[in-house]
């Protein structure tokens, strides 16, 4: 089941609070997120470079993160208490760099393409997150990146298909699933190297070109 509580909703809106990221390439870093009243969320253009779909968001690693299908950032409430106990630490929402923070929701057993309606924005699940340096730096976790996949659940990207407003206390509506079955956790295993399941997500054909071509050069498919 996708739904863990009868009503999912939005807990938590969140905008980032950029902090120092020193790289040759990179300045600041926008994960860490903190509560907003609401956001207000658009399309922006197809590009990691493009910037966030949440208007003043702030993005600081402009090569991998932002675009059309990196618009907004979700990610469960019930997750940040699972790292929370197994860190023994206390994750405030948007501790992870998500955008909308959710009660109610499993998203690994989310199917890639769902759509969702929250606030008057309706929104479209895209790929999931791969962790990185700079998320291990920021939770200062040695191993991080291999710690946090296997847990399997790495939250939603997501389009945004209408613009509007999202505010905490906000439904999720899940609007008709995609035919496929294809979730974000098979995703997630995919773009972290299982062979087994970039094959599933290759043959499912549901990725936009950039992200069919990686995943199908991820499963040795060659055209």
């Amino acid at each position: 089941m996708i739904q863990t509580s009868p009503l999912p909703r939005v807990l938590s809106t969140n905008l980032a609070a950029p902090v120092p990221y020193q790289t040759r390439t990179q300045k600041i870093t926008g994960i860490n997120k903190v509560a907003q009243p609401f956001i207000e969320v658009f399309t922006p253009g197809p590009h990691y470079g493009d910037g966030s779909g949440v208007a003043g968001d702030t993005i600081g690693d402009t090569k991998h993160h932002g675009g059309q299908h990196k618009a907004v950032y979700a990610y469960a409430r019930e997750e940040l208490d699972y790292w929370g106990a197994h860190l023994s630490q206390n994750f405030p929402d948007g501790y992870f760099g998500e955008n909308l923070t959710t009660e109610g929701i499993t998203w690994a057993e989310v199917r890639i393409n769902q759509r969702i309606k929250v606030g008057t924005a309706v929104l479209e699940v895209s790929v999931p997150r791969s962790p990185c340096r700079t998320f291990a730096t920021w939770l200062n976790q040695r191993g991080w990146v291999k710690t946090f996949t296997a847990r399997g659940d790495a939250g939603a990207y997501m389009r945004v298909i209408t613009a509007g407003t999202v505010s905490p206390g906000d439904t999720v509506e899940f609007l008709d699933a995609p035919a496929h079955g294809v979730t974000l956790g098979t995703a997630f295993a995919a773009a972290m190297g299982d062979k087994q399941a970039a094959r599933a997500v290759a043959e499912a054909n549901c990725y936009p070109p950039f992200y069919q071509s990686k995943v199908e050069k991820l499963a040795g498919i060659t055209s």
